[in-house]
């Protein structure tokens, strides 16, 4: 494992994807919240754009790791917790984990969108790339209010190579922005797919 400080700022995240399974390929709660964890540092490197974004991101760890803390062993499986709320019919409460997991996985699909616009199109400003993302990942799950909301804080992007240098750290940046946005997707599909299973992935904002 990399030494603290060293390498670029998804190195943690990359370095926690190898134990977001069990050996049996299920989804892990804390190894997939942790995941997300380590993805704030980088979330943070946007400033004031990014705030709605990492106060929601946070709030919903928050939210899965109290449940989890719980009952650590019954709810050692990410999807566990779901379950149980879609069995007590209490899943589509807003305050629900089941709710927490959909729009933390949304908010993660729109991080991965940026990070591939980013990587295709060396030419756009940092708001033309959160723009794009944002219209192929959040947008349409948004209503107005949140959809504005949005919008305003985009203006707020930093500028890109002032961006890039900052996450680079000592690493190879758009190689690690490459590996996360290869690795990561496939446990976001599997978060939708459950979540379809059980009818919850189409839920909006107002």
């Amino acid at each position: 494992m990399e030494e603290a400080g060293q390498g670029t700022v998804f190195a943690p995240s990359l370095e926690g994807m190898k134990h977001v399974r069990s050996d049996n390929g299920e989804m892990l709660t804390k190894p997939f919240l942790d995941v997300c964890k380590k993805i704030l540092p980088v979330i943070d490197k946007f400033g004031a754009a990014m705030a709605l974004v990492k106060s929601d991101i946070g709030g919903n760890i928050t939210r899965l790791e109290t449940k989890y803390l719980l009952d650590p062993s019954k709810y050692n499986q990410l999807y566990t917790m779901v379950q149980e709320e879609v069995d007590a019919k209490t899943a589509k409460g807003s305050s629900s984990c089941a709710n927490g997991l959909l729009w933390l996985t949304r908010a993660m699909d729109f991080l991965v969108e940026l990070f591939r616009d980013l990587l295709a199109h060396p030419d756009w400003t940092m708001s033309q790339a959160c723009s794009d993302s944002y219209g192929k990942t959040l947008k349409k799950f948004h209503g107005w209010l949140a959809s504005s909301s949005f919008t305003v804080a985009m203006k707020l992007a930093p500028d890109r190579k002032k961006f890039m240098e900052v996450i680079a750290g000592t690493g190879d940046v758009a190689a690690d922005m490459e590996k996360f946005c290869t690795i990561f997707p496939p446990f976001l599909e599997e978060n939708h797919k459950f979540l379809a299973s059980v009818g919850l992935d189409d839920m909006k904002a107002s």
